[in-house]
């Protein structure tokens, strides 16, 4: 069994595999207090909460663009396997060109959807990871990284937005009946839904016209469920494209 690890700026997901095949996955928020000892515990009790024997683990592939938590993760994953794990850095195999002016500041976690959607999809590609930011990728027909957009995340306008108005509280991220809101919960979520799938929407379609062609489109992220399912183009929902793409560049890169 393989353990995936991504540790973004929000949470920490964890996913499991038993070949090409996804046991369980668990998010955890990030905490960049934590020491490798109790991200150790914590990591050890979901095991056991979903009966998975850690001594089963033959290795272990992470990401991360939280600096402060790289090494304790780390730390933590040999203290529960005896093994380090494989982490997504520069230098390593990917399969793919990294065409922006450096590619050592690709993000860890933008080059890993991309290894997965590459191996998964029809080029060209526009693949979206809405987490704490949202970034959108373009990829082409030769596996070329062509370059990235990125643009406040779903949560991180909406916690701007109630702290910067006094009358705005913290709502669900939903979509309301209908865009037009008669109230002001039904109006915020309307602009955080449709909102953000209408400027999804309108990327997609700068991108195109850049690319010089319809790309297949992959979303995946922490929101990207509810918005996904009102963007107007046509669009695949993906939950589970940065585990997978952990799990390939772990066999291109560790034997």
């Amino acid at each position: 069994m393989i353990l995936t690890i991504d540790i973004g700026n929000s949470n920490i997901v964890l996913g499991v595999f038993e070949g090409d095949e996804l046991l369980f996955t668990s998010r955890i928020s990030t905490d960049i207090s934590m020491t490798s000892d109790e991200l150790a515990v914590m990591v050890s009790e979901i095991f056991a909460i979903r009966g998975i024997d850690r001594s089963r683990i033959d290795g272990a592939a992470m990401s991360s663009v939280v600096p402060a938590l790289t090494q304790s993760m780390s730390r933590a994953v040999e203290l529960l396997s005896g093994k380090p794990p494989f982490i997504v850095a520069p230098g390593i195999k990917t399969g793919l060109n990294i065409r922006i002016d450096n590619p050592s500041t690709l993000g860890a976690d933008v080059l890993t959807d991309c290894v997965a959607a590459v191996s998964l999809y029809q080029k060209p590609l526009i693949v979206i990871d809405m987490g704490t930011a949202t970034t959108m990728t373009a990829v082409d027909r030769d596996k070329n990284i062509l370059g990235v957009a990125i643009m406040p995340g779903v949560r991180t306008a909406l916690n701007a937005l109630t702290q910067g108005a006094a009358q705005l509280t913290q709502i669900s991220i939903e979509a309301p009946a209908k865009p037009i809101g008669t109230n002001t919960v039904e109006s915020m979520q309307s602009g955080i839904v449709y909102g953000n799938a209408a400027m999804l929407d309108g990327m997609i379609a700068r991108f195109e016209r850049e690319l010089g062609e319809e790309a297949f489109v992959v979303i995946t992220g922490g929101v990207s469920d509810v918005i996904s399912r009102h963007v107007s183009r046509k669009v695949l929902h993906n939950p589970h494209l940065q585990l997978q793409g952990l799990l390939l560049l772990y066999k291109k890169n560790v034997k």
